[in-house]
């Protein structure tokens, strides 16, 4: 990916130097609690934190974020990866940008967080077992960048490409939530059955995974971004954390009510649909009829 042609994101909060985790009871949690924390938060839409409490021997508050010592700082970080993620949501910032601007509105950027361990949010506390994720409250996606040494290693799916897919995902719901979108699922949440729910989240997430190709689409078209190779990682990530392998890999079987994110081949599709057409309207995943 040709990720150095985009313009860098002023966007960036850095609060790596300012946060972690301590232990605040129980047993220490290596990484491979938190890959099975992150795998079965996927799939059974259980809070993490709650699972890292039962498999590390405490009460759901095993992680806390240290008290800061340094403090967070704005703008373009200095390092490779920070350069990466600037540039990348930088992208995304073009290509939303112009999208709203033809439908006559205005788009307001998120925030990107960078941390380590443990950070506050208007969400609550984020964990870096959380994977990557945006919280409305604050309109900021937070991102661990020790999630990418899980995708790769873990999942199977390393490329810088397939790491910007996960960012442009994470945007994708900031976009939804700027449509309005995140507030009709937390009224849904409230009238419909567990299962219900599911299926409209599932409808959710592919929509994020169909806005990721919307940006891959036009941010080629203004910058080209794409080099050989770069579809082909998005898709084995796309792969890669679809409910059916993520189930399969922990559990050795498939549970379709319980998806919240859907399958493997749902996920590339819609994300290869937005990539094709570049199209808001074509990625209405909740009035299609198939998914």
């Amino acid at each position: 990916m040709k990720w150095e042609n985009n313009r860098a994101s002023d966007q960036i909060e850095d609060r790596r130097a300012s946060s972690g985790v301590r232990r605040v009871g129980g047993r220490g949690v290596g990484l491979g609690t938190v890959v099975i924390a992150l795998i079965a938060g996927w799939i059974f839409g259980i809070n993490p934190l709650t699972i890292l409490g039962v498999l590390g021997g405490g009460d759901g508050g095993l992680m806390a974020p240290t008290e800061q010592s340094a403090p967070a700082t704005s703008g373009a970080p200095d390092d490779e990866m920070g350069r990466f993620v600037a540039a990348v949501l930088g992208g995304t910032e073009d290509v939303w940008t112009q999208q709203f601007q033809q439908s006559g509105a205005q788009y307001r950027k998120p925030r990107l967080v960078l941390f380590r361990g443990a950070t506050p949010t208007a969400c609550g506390t984020g964990q870096s077992a959380m994977g990557p994720f945006y919280c409305p409250g604050d309109q900021k996606v937070y991102i661990d960048l020790s999630f990418y040494d899980t995708l790769r290693q873990q999942l199977g799916a390393p490329g810088d490409f397939a790491q910007a897919y996960v960012i442009a995902h994470e945007v994708g719901h900031h976009v939804q939530n700027l449509m309005g979108l995140t507030d009709q699922m937390a009224q849904a949440r409230q009238r419909v059955s567990e299962r219900e729910y599911n299926a409209l989240s599932v409808r959710l997430e592919l929509q994020a995974d169909c806005f990721a190709g919307i940006w891959a689409h036009h941010n080629h078209q203004s910058s080209q971004i794409l080099e050989p190779g770069d579809i082909e990682e998005a898709l084995r990530a796309a792969a890669a954390i679809g409910d059916d392998a993520l189930q399969r890999k922990s559990q050795g079987m498939v549970v379709p009510d319980s998806f919240t994110h859907g399958t493997s081949e749902q996920r590339q599709r819609w994300f290869h649909k937005g990539l094709e057409t570049g199209s808001v309207n074509a990625c209405d995943t909740f009035n299609a009829r198939q998914l």
